[in-house]
């Protein structure tokens, strides 16, 4: 008598990771590791960079393409994407909230946010309730998940020399890369401590210019997308309210900042450029009220170390379409933002 035949596997999920700058990259990938260790399907979708940086085993879809293969959901770290593409709409968020007002901005296009930590959480949860037209679900950051990983285990000790990592955002009102131009510059020269530069990738060119000029022996300006890739390389972060800070934070590194928009006690944050050296020595010799600082707003804001918040993500989608993938009320109409997208993509066809 011959052996029953192995039921069939379900045929293979389908995530659609939808990016409009290549940081989407970074932050999508992890996720598309965990689909494809499911034994599901992953693929992209660009309107804007990104896309060229594909690799061979990365596949890239058109828009009727997307259509046609019918995602279960579409992924972004953006804040929009478009209506009319099938699946779940989520989002993982681009970065931290920096104290930017337009972090916390509902564009209403997505059915589920998937927060990073606490904070973020009571905030999303909080307008979810008023709104009702999305639900939000605390996964952690999938971007983080390699990083994570990697630097598990007890804070090192400083370097010697130490390496200061000085990283800055691209808007003017919240830059400080040309006010302390020359305070690096100076203190690039002696050697006693190593620097590595980088900024937003939309950082003024002039700006970015300017700090390449001051390479030497103990100076380079590093053009990594992915500004974890740094972390481990560093003992400190010079910044100003670039979300990037945030993800330094979570290594248990001191933070220096200028004019910071929400400074707190986990920042050493300064308002005059010649406060500028005395506080990187104060943040080198990690006095210990720093130190728990530090530790306790990182709990706050990303309390995950595991590496396996891209799993969550994927399981809060799989309760958010098992439960009827509804929301209380409906999505807003956004016609005007729902037209521009349109045009960005160029596609007039049906919903």
């Amino acid at each position: 008598m011959s052996n029953p035949p192995a039921p069939a596997r379900s045929a293979a999920k389908h995530y659609l990771l939808y990016g409009s700058e290549r940081y989407a990259l970074a932050i999508l990938r992890p996720l598309q590791v965990a689909i494809r260790a499911r034994g599901d399907e992953a693929a992209w979708f660009f309107d804007g960079p990104g896309a060229e940086d594909l690799t061979a085993d990365e596949r890239l879809l058109t828009v009727q393409e997307v259509r046609h293969w019918k995602p279960l959901a579409v992924l972004t770290p953006g804040n929009h994407l478009p209506h009319f593409f099938p699946g779940a709409k989520v989002e993982v968020f681009h970065g931290f909230d920096a104290g930017k007002p337009r972090h916390i901005y509902i564009r209403g296009f997505f059915d589920l946010y998937c927060t990073t930590g606490p904070r973020d959480t009571a905030q999303f949860q909080a307008l979810a309730d008023k709104l009702g037209h999305f639900s939000v679900a605390e996964t952690g950051w999938p971007k983080l998940d390699p990083f994570m990983r990697e630097i598990a285990g007890p804070l090192p000790p400083v370097r010697q020399p130490p390496v200061i990592l000085y990283h800055s955002t691209f808007s003017p009102s919240w830059s400080a890369a040309e006010t302390l131009y020359e305070e690096v510059k100076r203190l690039s020269r002696d050697g006693r401590w190593r620097w590595i530069i980088t900024f937003h990738p939309k950082m003024n060119p002039d700006t970015v210019a300017k700090f390449k000029a001051l390479q030497n022996e103990h100076l380079r300006f590093a053009e990594n997308d992915n500004i974890l890739e740094l972390f481990p390389q560093v003992d400190l972060m010079c910044s100003d309210t670039s979300s990037a800070l945030n993800e330094f934070l979570l290594t248990g590194k001191p933070v220096v900042t200028y004019k910071n928009r929400r400074p707190g006690p986990q920042l050493i944050d300064i308002d005059d450029p010649a406060q500028f050296e005395p506080a990187i020595e104060r943040a080198l010799a990690r006095p210990p009220e720093l130190m728990t600082a530090i530790r306790d707003y990182a709990n706050a804001i990303h309390p995950y170390r595991d590496g396996r918040s891209s799993e969550r993500v994927l399981q809060a989608i799989d309760t958010f379409l098992a439960a009827g993938a509804r929301n209380r009320r409906r999505k807003p109409l956004n016609l005007w933002r729902k037209l521009k997208l349109r045009r960005r993509i160029g596609y007039w066809g049906p919903a």
